[in-house]
């Protein structure tokens, strides 16, 4: 997505010529492949421990830290492997989403008018707002060393980036638009 933009505001004009149909399948592809390979990862790594006990996973969706914390054997590569893997791909896309940033914000400072602008820092508001919701929480959750008193944490953290962050999406990218943005000003005026 950021990517798209970019292309979106630096080259208005040629955008459904770089954006092409192969292209978005190529990315969607390939962060498709990627997560599957990440998800096969840790689904083999937790398949080879042993469970004892109670097994009842602390968590409203079974994740894979919630599921290590109920081994009865050593998990200390399954965690390393959870940090080291996850937090690569994580800061790997959040550093290729804020070079894109960085590349927007040029086109930016190269744009003459305010008019021109506001509608170029329209086109990535709704995209920047979502991105620090999802990266911010992921980080949170999955980069830092995991201990018992975190997982009530990460099941916040967990609720903000697979609850919320998700049912804000439409809301935020709604908001663009200039007929949502007058009735919802409408509403607010309404209840004032």
């Amino acid at each position: 997505m950021s990517y798209d933009r970019y292309v979106a505001i630096s080259h208005p004009l040629r955008y459904s010529t770089i954006m092409s149909y192969k292209v978005c399948f190529g990315f969607a592809s390939c962060s498709w492949i990627i997560g599957f390979f990440h998800a096969l990862v840790h689904s083999v790594m937790t398949s080879r421990l042993t469970f004892c006990g109670p097994n009842i996973v602390r968590h409203f969706f079974c994740d894979v830290k919630p599921v290590l914390n109920l081994a009865s054997t050593d998990v200390s590569l399954n965690f390393k492997l959870l940090a080291g893997i996850t937090g690569t791909l994580a800061i790997t896309s959040l550093m290729l989403t804020v070079l894109s940033y960085i590349f927007i914000s040029k086109c930016l400072s190269k744009i003459k008018t305010s008019q021109g602008r506001k509608r170029a820092l329209s086109t990535c508001s709704g995209h920047f707002t979502v991105v620090t919701l999802q990266y911010g929480t992921s980080i949170f959750t999955y980069v830092r060393p995991s201990t018992n008193d975190s997982l009530d944490r990460d099941r916040a953290a967990a609720i903000m980036f697979s609850v919320i962050t998700p049912a804000l999406n439409p809301i935020i990218y709604t908001l663009r638009n200039s007929d949502i943005k007058n009735a919802f000003k409408k509403l607010l005026k309404r209840y004032h």
